[in-house]
């Protein structure tokens, strides 16, 4: 376990749709990392037993009524992590090609207080599992446009393997992208001024299930992401995370209102 992590209450965010086969080992993998780790499975809608797997097997679960996408099933779980006073919180996709043995790489930087939110990249080193071809000149493409956005080098821009602290969970619990969560967030981080660092993982390939990201779907992604990227470029500034904190939550002036305190309680 990273120094210091002991002293921070910690809870894994993992957003889940139909993945009852492979859910249950995910929340074991996270206990068998971290034992003080609360896990919280936000199940998106599914329609499958991921929900009572995921119970079963010890974790918090958050039913969603009907299935709001990987973005809305995410800042479901920052939300709640931020509300019951989480000092740190990593997401961890349900699908098991995020590794929890490879968390100690990522959770490193936030813990020791270089970063608000750390993202495990599959491009920093060589070796690990890295997705289709076509997948792969996508996500390279995509590094490249958000790059050059943010004036940070980004390698993997599509990366949910993350670690966030308070700060950062406070900007994702008030506003976070429910299209391109992954992508544009980055863009949001960055732009908030929240420090942002990439830590080299390795990823596997997921075992039950399959992706609905085909090659021509791929392709469809892309475009549609670089096209949402265009026309965020012609939104209002966005403004510093502290200087949000001057606005209440109505008012035209913050990009990401602050919410209020929440109540220190138990998990």
């Amino acid at each position: 376990m990273t120094d210091g992590l002991a002293s921070l209450r910690r809870v894994a965010i993992v957003p889940a749709f139909n993945e009852e086969a492979s859910i249950g080992a995910v929340v074991g993998e996270l206990a068998d990392y971290d034992p003080g780790l609360r896990v919280v499975v936000v199940d998106d809608g599914s329609t499958d037993r991921t929900a009572e797997v995921a119970r079963a097997s010890g974790a918090k679960v958050i039913s969603l009524p009907f299935n709001l996408g990987i973005g809305g099933a995410v800042q479901t779980g920052f939300r709640y992590a931020w509300e019951n006073g989480y000092d740190l919180a990593v997401r961890c996709d349900g699908d098991g090609q995020h590794i929890p043995a490879e968390l100690p790489k990522v959770v490193a930087p936030v813990v020791a207080g270089d970063a608000d939110i750390a993202i495990g990249s599959r491009f920093v080193a060589d070796g690990g599992y890295r997705s289709s071809a076509t997948r792969r000149l996508g996500i390279r493409l995509l590094a490249l446009v958000v790059s050059a956005i943010a004036r940070q080098r980004v390698t993997d821009a599509t990366s949910g393997f993350q670690a966030l602290n308070r700060r950062a969970l406070e900007l994702f619990a008030a506003d976070y992208p429910h299209d391109y969560p992954e992508v544009e967030g980055m863009v949001m981080t960055i732009k908030h001024r929240l420090r942002l660092v990439e830590v080299p993982v390795e990823m596997r390939e997921r075992e039950h299930g399959r992706s609905s990201i085909t090659a021509l779907r791929s392709i469809y992604y892309m475009v549609k992401v670089l096209t949402a990227l265009f026309v965020g470029l012609f939104r209002r500034r966005v403004v510093p995370l502290e200087t949000s904190r001057r606005f209440d939550g109505g008012s035209q002036g913050a990009e990401a209102p602050a919410l209020p305190a929440p109540e220190r309680r138990s998990a």
